[in-house]
């Protein structure tokens, strides 16, 4: 299931770019490329091109949720929501310039790709077996949370929500979650250096 949601988002980005390669009066940006390298132009869908096209950018913009359900990193959820409204607001407000619609589809394209690597790290962490819950406790005043391990970072400082002391690595460790967390962070589990 997590990886059809993926794969939505992937045939958005893909359909989204050979829409626009293929299309030269609609993108004339890729035509003038296109021409440039020897290239002849077609058009693939005809008079329904923008409509297709805005059929893969919603494709995008839903699978770009799906993948933030799923990793849950809202950066690149927030750069294809923008992205795709850039895209709606070439189309319906702004329709003689092309720099909002450029700019929100190489956005969405940006977006699909921090996603896919953003599901990779993630299944290869659980695929090797990572544990990315951690119990910290707080050596002042014993208070205990559960917290999520960032697969992307180390955290080298971490503030107890009871005693509001802001802990710190203890000598030899890469972050708080080794000194004091219930679980060695991901990069340590997965037995490689951390950070």
């Amino acid at each position: 299931m997590k990886d059809k949601k993926n794969i939505l988002e992937r045939i958005g980005v893909i359909g989204i770019v050979l829409t626009a390669i293929t299309s030269p009066c609609c993108f004339p940006l890729f035509g003038i490329l296109l021409s440039a390298l020897g290239f002849g132009s077609f058009e693939i869908f005809g008079g329904v091109t923008m409509y297709v096209f805005l059929i893969f950018v919603v494709l995008s913009i839903i699978g770009s949720l799906f993948s933030f359900l799923y990793n849950k990193k809202i950066l690149p959820l927030l750069i294809g929501i923008v992205s795709g409204l850039l895209v709606f607001y070439n189309y319906f407000f702004d329709s003689k310039g092309y720099d909002t619609l450029y700019i929100g589809m190489f956005g969405l394209i940006v977006a699909s790709i921090i996603n896919y690597y953003e599901t990779r790290i993630l299944k290869l962490m659980k695929n090797n077996g990572v544990v990315l819950k951690s119990v910290i406790s707080c050596p002042h005043c014993g208070h205990q949370k559960e917290e999520t391990m960032p697969t992307d970072a180390c955290q080298y400082f971490y503030e107890c929500e009871k005693c509001k002391t802001i802990l710190k690595p203890k000598q030899g460790d890469c972050c708080v979650y080794c000194s004091y967390g219930t679980v060695k962070c991901p990069p340590i589990q997965a037995g490689e250096n951390c950070c």
